[in-house]
């Protein structure tokens, strides 16, 4: 645990803000008031409780990543949400679709670098049949029996209700029969419609993405919970998020064994090739920190939360791990759609840098699964041996998420 409050500092917040971080610090439960009152308090007061809270829930001395890969299999899509420069539309001469044999040529780069799953998401395009889907699973499992498969944001999934004409159960069953073995956390963005409308009208709304995650907790899939700032929404409007998704990991906890979110991942978001160009703030690196700061706090059944390194850089992220993460989520071979807006200026780590980022900080770096369970120890010695310039930097891999 972080020392307590300074005499000083008490002196100097209201008596009301002390018994909140004293709360928040015994590890209790903080309700919506509370948690909007600590965005308005001294960030290295809400990042000590929120490290102590991470030294108490996870391994103290470890810090863990993944190696993965995330492949578009189409950047098609009909959604044309104002955040994104990724989609096209099918008219543009750089629109694709992948077959299984180009997915199949990048799970082979994963592999061969130890890989452990891919993050397979597109865009909704209109084009594709259900056939396409189950087809390209039960083509990845055949031929990659060791790789994991999480595909299909809830955006995904409720296109392919609505264009398939199947209910959720059904269309689920399906495809977990084909290969799917959970769900990205994609399209949560903030859980709050009123920011949806305004950023991506025609985006998923709250109430599916709920839904949906909840029908593929129920069925034993991976999820894990995410959160982009930076759209002008407000401490209220974040708070709610965090309670929304905190009571949903009550519910998947309680109902479904166990089986609710397996980690937290929070992002910036990037707009300097979107629509929402000069119109929407985006975040600095202190709003992150403080947000991931307090995210920690309000999410008292979390026990994983996540670094982003692809939007703030490896310096921020390495920061992160005093400020309530225990996670630097994972390496990238390719990286497509924050990388289109324009976000972080590194689009790819090497297991040596994620392995540095974590020594440096006064961790030991461990390799995990989607399921945030370690399955390796890597030798650190030898990573950081290694001269920049080797092959392995040319050959990163993996995902966020």
């Amino acid at each position: 645990m972080t020392a307590p409050i300074s005499p000083a500092t008490a002196a100097a917040l209201p008596e009301q803000t002390v018994r909140t971080l004293d709360k928040a610090e015994r590890g209790e439960r903080l309700n919506a008031a509370e948690i909007e009152s600590l965005y308005s308090l001294p960030l290295p007061e809400v990042a000590g409780v929120a490290n102590a809270l991470r030294l108490m829930r996870r391994d103290p001395d470890t810090v863990t990543f993944l190696i993965d890969r995330n492949i578009n299999y189409t950047n098609v899509c009909n959604v044309g949400c104002n955040f994104c420069a990724f989609y096209r539309t099918k008219r543009q001469k750089d629109s694709y679709t992948l077959d299984y044999q180009e997915i199949s040529a990048k799970i082979v780069e994963l592999e061969e670098v130890g890989g452990t799953r891919i993050l397979l998401q597109g865009g909704v395009n209109p084009e594709l049949g259900l056939d396409y889907y189950t087809g390209l699973l039960r083509h990845v499992k055949a031929n990659h029996p060791t790789i994991r498969i999480d595909a299909f944001s809830p955006e995904e999934v409720l296109f392919m209700e609505k264009n398939f004409g199947m209910d959720l159960d059904t269309l689920l069953d399906t495809l977990i029969d084909a290969g799917l073995d959970g769900l990205p956390g994609a399209g949560g963005e903030i859980l709050e419609d009123d920011v949806r409308a305004r950023a991506a009208p025609a985006r998923i709304r709250s109430e599916d993405w709920f839904r949906i995650i909840d029908a593929a907790q129920r069925k034993g899939l991976y999820t894990i919970a995410t959160m982009v700032i930076g759209f002008g929404e407000t401490f209220a409007q974040r708070t709610s998020h965090l309670l929304k998704i905190r009571e949903q990991q009550d519910k998947a906890t309680r109902d479904y064994g166990g089986n609710g979110f397996s980690g937290f991942a929070m992002w910036t978001l990037q707009t300097e090739h979107t629509r929402l160009h000069g119109k929407a703030p985006g975040a600095t690196a202190h709003e992150y920190l403080q947000q991931l700061s307090v995210a920690r706090i309000a999410l008292d059944n979390f026990v994983n939360i996540q670094a982003s390194w692809p939007a703030q850089g490896f310096k921020v992220a390495q920061a992160a791990l005093y400020y309530g993460a225990n996670d630097l989520g994972s390496t990238m071979l390719e990286e497509n759609v924050v990388s289109a807006a324009g976000g972080g200026g590194r689009h790819k780590a090497t297991v040596r840098e994620l392995v540095r980022i974590a020594v440096d900080a006064g961790f030991t770096p461990a390799i995990r699964n989607s399921r945030f369970e370690i399955i390796a120890w890597p030798d650190v010695q030898a990573e950081l041996g290694r001269h920049a310039s080797n092959p392995e930097e040319a050959r990163a891999v993996g995902a966020a998420g």
